[in-house]
């Protein structure tokens, strides 16, 4: 796995071992970021369920002026501390291990992303709930193609749908 562009573009990261941590893509991350790039520049975001941290890291390298990144797996929460120290980034991070369901709430970020792993889609519901009572800005939720999501959640209204091959990003906004 590697960064796509930016600051740290060419980048490597490593990965979390065993087949529990599912990494988005490649071209999936470039064309978030692509949609991402008139707003990402200065702007605080969360990445939920990191994994990782591939897509926070990514939006660090594109201007990104801090990343939370929230993740219930301790190894996982090494892997990304690890690639945040190879990449000399510590400072403009914030990795906390627990559930993103309890720090949804709490959340302020000008950009959220969330992808659950398989197994937990009923987290959407959850999660998408709680920010849709106190987002201010702009979340994405990358699932697949199967997951329905409802059109909104409390003040979040789905604005926009990516679709690339099973994957699929539901962008959502305040009302």
């Amino acid at each position: 796995m590697r960064v796509i562009a930016g600051e740290f573009r060419r980048r490597l990261l490593k990965s979390v071992p065993g087949l529990d941590t599912r990494p988005t893509p490649d071209r999936m991350r470039e064309a978030l970021f692509n949609i991402l790039a008139p707003c990402i520049e200065g702007a605080s975001f969360a990445d939920l369920y990191a994994g990782t941290g591939a897509v926070g890291i990514e939006a660090l390298s594109r201007g990104a002026r801090s990343v939370l990144f929230v993740e219930a797996d301790r190894t996982a929460v090494g892997v990304i501390r690890q690639n945040l120290k190879t990449l000399g980034i510590e400072a403009r991070a914030d990795v906390r291990q627990g559930k993103a369901g309890l720090l949804a709430a709490k959340l302020d970020a000008d950009i959220v992303f969330l992808d659950p792993p398989y197994g937990l889609e009923r987290e959407y519901g959850i999660v998408l709930a709680l920010l849709g009572e106190s987002a201010r800005g702009l979340v994405i939720a990358q699932h697949d193609v199967r997951t329905k999501l409802e059109p909104s959640y409390g003040a979040l209204e789905h604005k926009r749908l990516l679709r690339q091959g099973d994957n699929c990003l539901s962008f959502f906004a305040r009302t």
